[in-house]
């Protein structure tokens, strides 16, 4: 009886210690860094945002079912040996660099480039998500200036409340030396300067918004100067039109086009100084796919013969290529077919990719559609979404009665299909004028109004001016 106690006892301790070490292990704090899952997150797309074996990353967390994780969990990311902290994903703002983003973060570059696997220079572009650690203690710096030239570290230290010794060491330089004339340096204080690492001296800041880009929508381009100046540049492979906007700010909008291939573009920024010299600034900036549907139509071959179409396109574009400099709207553009709003509906979308066959012919068309479709019977008022010039009214082949409205800064709108246009060139309408009637002319297949926004001679998403206003904080 003593004996069976004993095994008995034996087999409890047992017990309790077996539990206790696997109740101690389950509820460990994890070591080393950490990833927070997100919403919409799996474990597949967690292990190649950090190029490991998705595995791995259970095994490191004793995970057995690769389906069983959840917002808010945290997740030891394996294979980052020396890293510590919680991982989390920024966005690559224009004019910043790997040099900037580790000293704004506390980040040794050569931890940055391991972080998100950077092997040439070439995987660095604004847009790009990169990978970044977060430490409580440890925010990011916000305070920076601009060594000019002639300026030593130690002048702008004392200027900025610190020593040398601190900038250096909070900028990863090698001696108090090593500070390059423009080279931008982050130092403790509230006093944040907006100057963007790797911009020349007169740019203060460069704001490209949004990042990264996407096919079919307004990108716009805020710029201050530390000085005025004349600004210019490029993205795409379209010139950039800027316009005062405040003290020493411009802004620039450009539309992106619908059928521009996702990947790697330029965007440069020109500065010409009263003094006749010039600075230049040039990044290479990410465009992502719109997901756009895709339709096929059959339609009349004269209406998709490129020897109509192509004059009839030729033409819109004479109108929309010019950027006025005054600017008419202010705010969130209004539906064009606000006044029937309780009978319209949508019934085609900006940007779905058509394959346009014509009947009875061999003829095929690739395209885009590059507007917004409103349906809606015939003879109901078509209105004006914004204050503008009237600089166009006709007849065409394709787009039927149509109009087309100046609102400046390179912004016009576009009606088509109208049965009856009510005003001329060189009228001036307010918000919620009628300057049409809904109709089914030109290339149609029923009565509705086509409506396009063009953004310095790109056809963009109206739905964006609906619902966002230009330009933006």
């Amino acid at each position: 009886m003593r004996s069976k106690r004993l095994v008995i006892s034996f087999l409890v301790i047992i017990y309790i210690l077996y539990f206790s070490q696997a109740y101690a292990q389950t509820n460990a704090p994890p070591t080393g860094p950490i990833y927070v899952v997100s919403p919409g997150d799996s474990l597949l797309g967690i292990a190649g945002m950090f190029n490991v074996r998705y595995e791995d990353i259970m095994a490191a967390n004793n995970i057995t079912d690769p389906n069983q994780i959840f917002p808010g969990d945290q997740l030891i990311i394996p294979g980052l040996e020396g890293v510590n902290g919680v991982l989390a994903s920024r966005v690559v703002p224009f004019g910043d660099s790997q040099r900037s983003l580790s000293r704004q973060y506390r980040i040794p570059i050569d931890q940055l480039r391991k972080l998100n696997h950077i092997i040439s220079p070439t995987e660095f572009y604004a847009g790009a998500n990169l990978i970044m650690i977060q430490d409580a203690d440890k925010p990011a710096w916000t305070s920076r200036s601009n060594l000019d030239a002639d300026e030593t570290l130690l002048e702008l230290s004392i200027l900025q409340n610190t020593d040398p010794w601190t900038v250096t060491e909070i900028n990863y330089l090698p001696g108090t030396w090593a500070a390059l004339t423009g080279d931008i340096l982050f130092h403790p204080g509230t006093n944040s300067d907006v100057k963007q690492t790797g911009l020349p001296s007169i740019f203060l800041s460069a704001i490209v918004d949004p990042l990264p880009i996407v096919q079919g929508t307004t990108t716009q381009i805020q710029v201050t100067t530390s000085q005025e100046v004349s600004l210019g540049g490029m993205l795409v492979d379209q010139d950039l039109h800027f316009f005062p906007y405040g003290n020493n700010s411009y802004i620039s909008l450009q539309g992106v086009h619908a059928l521009a291939e996702p990947g790697l573009y330029p965007l440069r920024l020109d500065a010409s100084l009263p003094d006749g010299s010039k600075q230049s600034f040039e990044q290479m900036i990410l465009v992502q796919t719109g997901y756009y549907s895709s339709e096929v139509l059959y339609v009349d071959p004269k209406s998709i013969d490129p020897d109509i179409t192509k004059p009839e396109e030729e033409l819109i574009r004479s109108f929309v290529n010019a950027a006025s400099p005054k600017r008419y709207w202010d705010g969130i553009f209004e539906s064009p077919a606000v006044q029937y709003e309780s009978t319209s509906y949508l019934t085609s979308k900006f940007g779905n990719r058509r394959t346009y066959f014509g009947i009875g012919t061999d003829l095929e068309i690739f395209g885009f559609h590059s507007g917004m479709d409103f349906g809606g019977g015939n003879g109901l008022p078509i209105t004006a979404p914004a204050p503008g010039v009237v600089v166009f009214v006709g007849l065409l082949d394709v787009r039927g009665n149509a109009t087309i409205i100046d609102h400046g800064w390179g912004v016009y709108s576009g009606y088509w299909h109208q049965s009856e246009i009510k005003v001329q060139p060189g009228d001036f309408v307010d918000t919620g004028q009628v300057i049409g009637l809904v109709g089914g002319t030109g290339r149609v297949t029923g009565a509705h109004l086509h409506w396009e926004i063009w953004v310095n001679g790109i056809q963009v998403n109206p739905l964006d001016w609906l619902e966002k206003a230009y330009p933006h904080p």
